[in-house]
């Protein structure tokens, strides 16, 4: 049973059974091929470097636009001319992280730099986006809802178990973020 980041004098641990290893795993695999299925092989190269994509536009996905949204809420024009210039970065940065979390599982024993934590923090962050969005949380009472769904017991249907990993990596982005501040708070 993995147990929950903790700040000591290693730095920031974790434990995962190899089960849990495994299902973390695919959903940053399942996370890292939504955001590669957009990058272009042909592509300019001095474009590519510098991170402009004058083709791109809206994702349709909804779980897609949870992790790259629009910045202008009202301005599509806007908020289009701001994709352009930083999409493919925010999605480099994106990937970068979800694959080093991933090589992270590699290790048995879960020991994180202050860096490994954010990126381990930021890809977290991102499967939760994407499971909330599969399972449709829009408020407060679908949260609380999906957080009533405990018991691995009675996950019967694809939403059921869905709740129960979306719950599962909440509480270890919980786990992980408050060991940060704990480290954060003995350093100063």
């Amino acid at each position: 049973m993995a147990k929950a980041f903790k700040y000591g004098l290693k730095g920031i641990t974790g434990y995962l059974e190899p089960a849990e290893r495994d299902l973390l795993r695919g959903l940053l695999d399942d996370v890292i091929s939504m955001l590669e299925s957009d990058v272009k092989e042909n592509e300019d190269p001095l474009t590519a470097l510098i991170g402009l994509d004058m083709d791109v536009k809206q994702p349709s996905d909804r779980a897609l636009l949870r992790l790259l949204p629009n910045v202008m809420k009202d301005d599509d024009g806007g908020s289009l001319e701001f994709r352009q210039l930083t999409e493919r970065s925010v999605r480099e940065n994106k990937i970068g992280a979800l694959k080093a979390t991933a090589m992270g599982l590699d290790k048995d024993d879960l020991v994180l730099t202050p860096e490994d934590a954010t990126r381990w923090s930021m890809a977290l962050n991102d499967v939760r986006l994407v499971l909330a969005e599969r399972l449709d949380i829009r408020d407060e009472a679908d949260a609380e809802h999906i957080h009533s769904m405990q018991d691995w017991s009675q996950a019967e249907d694809v939403e059921s178990y869905l709740a129960l990993v979306y719950n599962f990596t909440t509480w270890l982005q919980e786990s992980l973020v408050q060991s940060m501040m704990a480290a954060r708070q003995a350093k100063s």
